[in-house]
């Protein structure tokens, strides 16, 4: 599984999001199997084969595996968690992308407010959040 992780992380990382979408699938279903669900790693999986979906335009499978990622990271580590917050980040551009704007704003909105909150002052995640939100909103 760890091979096979490593492999689609260079694909990606190398341009190819249909190889590495390729490998995530088989990692994802061998975590699932294995590990189970709920897991943490198998959690990590989702969004990584969410993130290739996405690198490939395959934008419908991107947004319901980033979906998922993001309810399985609020189960297991709750809504303010960090990784929960950057995976709700990441759905939000999933969702601008496909012209969801409306969504877009409102998650990113939640997610800043909620890091704002949680995360110590000049955090990378919370100026990321803000500049992806004045951007779409434009202000």
């Amino acid at each position: 599984m760890a091979t096979r992780q490593h492999l689609g992380d260079a694909s990606l990382a190398a341009g190819l999001p249909k190889d590495a979408i390729s490998c995530y699938k088989r990692v994802l279903a061998d975590r699932e199997r294995v590990l189970g669900p709920d897991h943490p790693d198998t959690i990590a999986a989702r969004g990584n084969l969410a993130a290739a979906n996405y690198s490939a335009g395959r934008m419908a499978a991107a947004v319901q595996l980033y979906e998922e990622t993001c309810a399985a990271y609020i189960r297991l580590f709750g809504p303010d968690h960090p990784d929960t917050l950057a995976r709700r980040a990441n759905l939000a551009n999933a969702y601008y992308r496909v012209g969801w704007l409306s969504d877009a704003v409102t998650v990113l909105q939640e997610t800043l407010a909620r890091c704002e909150r949680v995360l110590p002052s000049a955090d990378p995640l919370t100026e990321t959040v803000r500049e992806s939100l004045t951007n779409i909103t434009g202000g």
